[in-house]
């Protein structure tokens, strides 16, 4: 699709001709789990990312077996190809895509758009919650190649932090803002930038209807802040969900062979004693 390196988007009139396609399974995904609720894509199933799909003790994702359970109790299958969409330009969506591709699913496919681009577009939607078969989801051991931890981080920062894209907001990543109003309990002591780190707001790979900018567009984004001169790229945000739709764009649309993301992220990083940090408010 429109040069991409892989062809991992469906768009929106595609996704309205296989809504009873029963090798699809839709999942809605949103920063806002109470939207699912309100109205969703006709058969889709919704996942709550706090309380589905994060260990309710440690702070971490799911395990294999805990990440296979929940997918297969919902009907989704080792077979089925997997459209995820959701609210916010898709960035829980990206982030669960990432997640799949972590536990080795890889017939996944992003809606090209959010949830508000269906709607704006009059395309049907329900408040009724499907109920499939328990089905076989298979998660395999956790691909570390698309996911960095802090040792890695500051073994890069210790080089020349060239390699880093922070996608947080310019202000959050001047150090100005530690805390995004309304997120304070994912907030950290110390506000500013991993030292070396691009600033390139994740929202900028996006027009206004949050689909995707062309190949062309995307490259020219991140050659100018001088992302794609050096591997691996490292993307962090807040708390992950954006930098992994930063990940999704890197890797899967331009093709980037060597992109992780950093989901510990700035919540990890500010909070750590004696690390580099830079700020520049």
């Amino acid at each position: 699709m429109a040069g991409y390196a892989k062809d991992v988007l469906v768009e929106t009139d595609w996704l309205a001709e296989h809504l009873d396609d029963e090798s699809i399974r839709i999942v809605e995904v949103d920063e806002n789990p109470a939207l699912y609720a309100e109205a969703h894509i006709p058969s889709a199933i919704g996942f709550d990312w706090k309380k589905d799909l994060q260990d309710p003790v440690k702070r971490d994702f799911l395990g294999p077996e805990a990440f296979g359970e929940l997918f297969g109790s919902r009907g989704i299958s080792d077979g089925h190809t997997i459209v995820l969409y959701g609210d916010r330009n898709n960035w829980f969506a990206a982030y669960t895509y990432w997640y799949l591709k972590y536990y080795g699913h890889d017939d996944v496919r992003l809606l090209n758009g959010p949830r508000e681009k269906w709607i704006s577009e009059g395309r049907p939607t329900t408040s009724d919650v499907p109920s499939f078969p328990t089905a076989t989801f298979t998660a395999k051991a956790g691909d570390e190649g698309i996911r960095a931890f802090r040792d890695e981080v500051l073994g890069v920062v210790e080089s020349d932090g060239k390699r880093l894209v922070d996608v947080r907001s310019p202000q959050e990543y001047s150090g100005e803002l530690i805390a995004m109003a309304g997120y304070e309990q994912e907030g950290a002591q110390r506000g500013g930038h991993i030292p070396g780190a691009a600033s390139v707001p994740w929202a900028q790979a996006v027009r206004e209807d949050g689909t995707f900018k062309s190949v062309d567009e995307l490259r020219e984004l991140y050659t100018s802040k001088g992302v794609l001169t050096g591997d691996p790229i490292i993307a962090y945000c807040r708390i992950g969900e954006r930098s992994a739709h930063t990940w999704f764009v890197l890797h899967e649309l331009l093709g980037q062979q060597d992109v992780k993301n950093y989901d510990g992220s700035w919540t990890e990083w500010g909070n750590l004693v004696n690390v580099p940090i830079e700020k520049n408010v």
